[in-house]
Order: structure tokens, then sequence, then C-alpha cells
């Protein structure tokens, strides 16, 4: 298993001062309803010196007690690689009332140019694109216990190890199709993407006509 460290709540000062230009990040949630189920874990990889940080939260989370997480996700000079960033951010707002900034979602940038596929989980492009099979057993296991198992400790780090890779290669496809302006455009949208989604309007297209 790859080091790491787990933290209770937030990371230390002297670890948050350390993240310089990109983080991958998740999160470990009780269920996909954002107003029902609680955030457990947020995992975080220092891309600049590859370091894993694990948090765990309580059950009462409070944003008081988040204060450098919060510090990070809001800072604009550091940009943030998620998976599905819109579920992520989503939670952090709701939970923490982090409201993420400067966002790269190796989702949108694959649903953007692998438009021969149909198929953009994280699994699926770590398979095609960085020739890695990810185990997924793990997904939907209880991330609320005191104590994580091991296999739940590695499926965690797996779900940011990669993010990197994929970034850079979607980026690159991104270029290659003259598409990277409108990613760009996505991402900033995606922040008001997320009030929509926490104030009710989650499944619903404001722009059509009827």
């Amino acid at each position: 298993m790859s080091n790491y460290q787990l933290f209770h709540n937030d990371l230390p000062t002297q670890a948050s001062k350390s993240f310089k230009g990109e983080i991958s990040i998740d999160t470990e949630t009780l269920g996909l309803n954002i107003k029902r189920d609680r955030l457990c874990l947020i995992q975080l990889r220092n891309e600049s010196n590859k370091k894993i940080y694990l948090i765990k939260f309580d059950d009462e989370l409070s944003a008081k007690k988040s204060k450098n997480l919060k510090l990070i996700m809001e800072n604009r000079s550091l940009r943030k690689i998620f998976h599905y960033a819109r579920f992520d951010m989503a939670v952090l707002k709701e939970n923490l009332n982090i409201n993420v900034k400067n966002v790269f979602c190796t989702k949108i940038a694959s649903k953007l140019t692998r438009t021969y596929s149909s198929k953009h989980g994280l699994k699926d492009l770590v398979k095609e694109l960085l020739n890695v099979e990810l185990d997924k057993n793990e997904q939907t296991s209880d991330w609320s216990r005191k104590k994580l198992s091991k296999l739940q400790v590695q499926y965690a780090m797996n779900d940011i190890l990669y993010l990197e890779g994929l970034k850079i290669i979607l980026e690159t496809k991104l270029e290659d199709l003259k598409r990277i302006k409108t990613f760009n455009s996505i991402m900033k949208f995606l922040e008001t993407r997320v009030e929509l989604d926490l104030m009710g309007w989650e499944n619903t297209d404001i722009f059509a006509h009827k």
C-alpha cells in the first residue's frame, strides 16, 4: 500500500501550506443523495510532491473544524483535478460551505474528446488511457465506519492516483480538437451548476423551451 497520512476533520497547517500547482481530489459519502448522505472522507494528492492525505470527518460536520481544507479548496492558484467534479463540489459546498475554485474535471474532458465512446467512468478512462485496471469493489462500502479497512484505504487512494495522468492526456486531446476554450468555459460555469443542483434544479434544464 502506498504511503499516506490520515487526519481527522482537517489538514494540519504545515501540510496545507505545502500544496503547489495541482491537487488530485475525490470524496466518499454515505450515498449519492447530497442532501441526505453526508461527506465521510476526502482524498487529496499533492501533485507537487506526490504526498497523499486522507481526511476522515465526524458525524456532525462543521466548517469551523475544516478551515485549512477550505483555504486550499478556495485558493484560485491551486488547480483541483476531479473526476465528476460536479458531485464532489456539491458535496463540499453542502457539508462544509466550501466553494471550490479552479477546477479540471476529467469526466467532462472525456465527454468533450472521447465522442466515440459512451463510457466515461473513472475505471473506463484509466483502463483505456493508462492501461491500468481499477478495482471498484469498495465503492459502495460503509465510509462512515470509525476505522477504514485496508481495502477501503487502497480504493480511496486509487481514485486519485491516476487523475493527473488522465488530465495531461485529456488536456492534449482538448487542445488538438480545439475544444479547450469551450472546456474552460464549462469549468467556470461549474460553480453555478452546483448552486442550481443544491437549489433543486439538478434534473431540470432551465434553458429548455418547456
